[in-house]
């Protein structure tokens, strides 16, 4: 098989990035070959910041798909607020962050950004398996 797949929407009741963590470690599991350790993490990192992201500044809501492909595992979260992320400086303080756009650029081979036709937007990042 070249190509696997998970869709995982989360409620705003039940939308939490420790069930998203959960839900990309289970698929990770399931692929053959397995994706080795450095490479896995980074997937739960990336998942783990973009579903956070969406939960705060997104509306509460998410929809979460993976997809591995040959040589890579495809991350893409969904949240229907229009506001696109920025780079801004980080908060050393822990207050307001200001870390995860740029760790999720340094760790994926690409993002991409897409607005949704009926509104929102989706994240991509592609990073190597």
């Amino acid at each position: 098989m070249d190509t696997m797949s998970l869709a995982a929407a989360a409620a705003p009741a039940t939308a939490t990035a420790a069930g998203a963590r959960g839900s990309a470690l289970a698929f990770l599991e399931e692929l053959e070959p397995a994706v080795a350790g450095e490479a896995a993490d980074a997937v739960v990192l990336v998942v783990s910041e973009l579903t956070t992201n969406a939960l705060r500044h997104g509306g509460g809501t998410f929809t979460l798909r993976l997809t591995a492909h040959v040589d890579s595992i495809e991350v893409a979260v969904h949240d229907p607020s229009p506001q696109m992320p920025r780079t801004r400086a980080p908060d050393l303080t822990g207050a307001t962050g200001g870390f995860g756009w740029p760790l999720i650029n340094h760790l994926a081979r690409t993002t991409g950004i897409t607005r949704g036709a009926a509104g929102g937007k989706t994240i991509t990042a592609v990073l190597p398996r």
